[in-house]
């Protein structure tokens, strides 16, 4: 939008608002006035574009800057769901043992854990035999020998419950359901190990959403800036369209989507550095999870995720733009 492009303002008629009718008494019609308005948006947007091509460097590292700091907050809940993912080996960690009498045999054992495994908050359900847990009793204390001479097997069954959820307050909950068995005799968790894996995940989140409101308010501010330059650039355009009657939509309307544009673009970028970052990364993940003898790799960023992320660059670029007009409109009123 340029001063040689301004529309001819009519008499009684204030740029930027919607066409008369021609006639006394008659109103324009729906198409006329959607003709209107979608030529008043499109001058708009090809405005926006053609300013922001004008400094492709400034524009780019304006950007690039947003995008950084649109990549971190996501990068780190991407990570936190990938952690999440080792639920595995954590629900190992949270295990409930069941401690069978020594009547129990292998086969009702067996029958018992089949039982256990059908709960719905059982993920998984292990039948370890006395003899079995002598063995690796056997093996891993080195009192093999010592062992042997025991007239007896003192050891009891033992069935390793895995749940399906990490929650401390519904570990409790099955644990005490378990314990009420026929054949149990003693239902173990060790709670330390979830208090401790809920207070990991816990600052996580807490950590990942304070670095998010920080950064939304740093992009806020990056975006009003950087509107307000542009503001400022064509202050004498604006005064003289506000001159002729020019309304506050018109004049804000090539703002809101050069923040737009900003923000789509901020959210592309965040989108490819968080694809190129997270591939980078799964090399190192993937050869120290082969050391531990685990296929663990990073899962990359879903589709809704990444769209997610780009839908909220344009609405932080568009609120952001709005708020920068919006603050220095009254300013520009003509005096």
């Amino acid at each position: 939008m340029s001063d040689s492009n301004l529309p001819e303002p009519r008499p009684s008629e204030r740029v930027g608002a919607l066409p008369r009718a021609e006639a006394k008494g008659t109103e324009p019609d729906f198409a006329t006035l959607l003709v209107s308005w979608l030529d008043s948006h499109r001058g708009s947007l090809v405005d926006g574009l053609r300013r922001l091509g004008r400094q492709p460097l400034g524009s780019f590292l304006t950007c690039l800057a947003m995008a950084v700091a649109l990549s971190l907050p996501m990068g780190l809940s991407l990570l936190l769901d990938d952690i999440a993912r080792l639920g595995g080996s954590w629900q190992r960690a949270a295990q409930i043992s069941l401690f069978i009498t020594l009547d129990v045999d292998d086969a009702a054992g067996e029958r018992l854990r089949a039982r256990i495994a059908a709960l719905p908050e059982v993920a998984e359900a292990e039948w370890i035999g006395r003899e079995r847990g002598l063995e690796e009793f056997q093996r891993q204390s080195g009192l093999g020998e010592a062992l042997r001479g025991l007239p007896e097997n003192p050891l009891p069954g033992v069935i390793l419950v895995t749940p399906r959820a990490i929650d401390k307050a519904g570990l409790e909950a099955l644990r005490l359901q378990l314990e009420d068995f026929s054949g149990v005799q003693l239902a173990q968790l060790d709670l330390l190990w979830v208090e401790r894996l809920g207070a990991i995940l816990a600052l996580g989140e807490r950590f990942v959403f304070g670095l998010s409101v920080l950064l939304v308010l740093a992009l806020l501010l990056v975006i009003g800036n950087t509107i307000r330059l542009h503001i400022e650039n064509r202050r004498s355009e604006i005064e003289v369209i506000k001159l002729v009657g020019g309304t506050d939509g018109y004049v804000r309307r090539p703002f809101l989507y050069m923040g737009t544009l900003y923000g789509c673009g901020a959210g592309l970028l965040a989108w490819l550095v968080l694809v190129y970052g997270i591939d980078w990364l799964n090399a190192a993940v993937v050869r120290l999870a082969g050391l531990y003898g685990s296929d663990f790799a990073l899962a990359g960023i879903p589709l809704e995720d990444g769209l997610s992320l780009l839908l909220g660059a344009i609405l932080l670029g568009y609120v952001g733009a709005w708020l920068a007009v919006a603050r220095h409109l009254s300013e520009l009123a003509p005096r």
